[in-house]
């Protein structure tokens, strides 16, 4: 059993520094991006989750990609960086099958029951990686999913408590039904492509 992890840690560890290249890249998209929404005075955040509003739907797709503020950014930058390791452990295709899948489940949620204000951000998308990482250990339990989940809550495991309400310009709801959505997900209750 020890052999059985052991292995499996080495193997994580040699794919999460092959991956650690491809995680700064999305990161880096991210940032590029809040260049240009700071360069439009936050225009950007239009394009955010509105629930409930028809207009608020594209927000689904695009809301992940904006943040309110370069503090924002900065804050999601580090656990992104953790779990997008994490979540590419599973391989390319997958990683990206898992993604769109808790971010459409996640913002589908928070678009009809979210509280009416505009959500943006990738906390949903964080938040769904650790839900994802922790169902897995439950679900599959072999020495990769478990260790896989132990490394997402030793290294992120404080940002569960961000599934409380403690800020009004937090979207709490967001990080819950991103959470919600990454434990179905991590379940095998998501659309193959």
């Amino acid at each position: 059993m020890f052999q059985q992890f052991a292995a499996s840690l080495g193997q994580i560890v040699l794919i999460m520094k092959a991956n650690s290249l491809v995680a700064l890249e999305i990161i880096a998209v991210l940032w590029a991006i809040q260049l240009l929404n700071a360069s439009v005075n936050n225009r950007l955040i239009l394009l955010g989750i509105t629930p409930r509003e028809l207009f608020g739907l594209g927000g689904i797709a695009c809301s992940p990609f904006i943040h309110g503020n370069w503090n924002h950014l900065f804050f999601n930058t580090i656990p992104l960086f953790f779990l997008l390791n994490l979540m590419l452990a599973y391989g390319w295709h997958p990683f990206v099958v898992y993604t769109v899948n808790i971010a459409l489940f996640g913002g589908l949620l928070t678009w009809f029951l979210g509280r009416n204000a505009i959500h943006v951000g990738a906390s949903g998308v964080i938040m769904g990686y650790m839900g994802f990482l922790l169902m897995q250990a439950i679900n599959q339990r072999t020495a990769y999913t478990l260790i896989l989940g132990a490394i997402a809550l030793y290294y992120c495991g404080s940002i569960l408590l961000s599934l409380l309400p403690t800020d009004a310009k937090t979207s709490w709801e967001g990080h819950v039904f991103g959470f919600i959505a990454g434990l179905a997900v991590g379940y095998g209750w998501f659309i193959h492509f």
